[in-house]
């Protein structure tokens, strides 16, 4: 596969892995009134969930020989998620709850930065 083409796979797969974050955490937040950083952790993890297994098998397309090699992958996929996790959640309580930003701008705004470290941290970290 080109990389041009990954990258267009990826930006598919992670817009609808940010449509799933920000529907979910909207969800939380204006129907549920649900407190903003719980709204936010709970949707991320729903969105690490799904990226793991959208980018797996459609972007990066990796194969795993074994169970163990599985496990590893995931692992390392779900421990450089949780890291850019810290970014998002930092990031929107710092733009929503000091900054008094709206909750969906600025969940919005902290998508762009961590789809660009995703990318680069999938690709030559945990897909390689």
């Amino acid at each position: 596969m080109s990389k041009k083409t990954e990258i267009i796979r990826y930006v598919i797969v992670g817009g609808c892995t940010t449509l799933v974050n920000v529907m979910m955490f909207a969800f939380m937040c204006k129907v549920l009134y649900i407190d903003v950083t719980i709204s936010n952790f709970i949707s991320v993890m729903i969105a690490i969930l799904f990226a793991y297994i959208t980018n797996k098998i459609f972007v990066f397309q990796a194969k795993c020989s074994n169970f163990k090699e599985l496990l590893n992958e995931a692992s390392k996929f779900i421990g450089a998620r949780l890291l850019t996790m810290i970014i998002e959640v930092g990031g929107v309580f710092l733009l929503v709850n000091i900054i008094g930003q709206d909750e969906l701008l600025g969940k919005l705004e902290t998508q762009i930065i961590v789809l660009i470290s995703n990318y680069l941290i999938s690709k030559y970290l945990v897909f390689k």
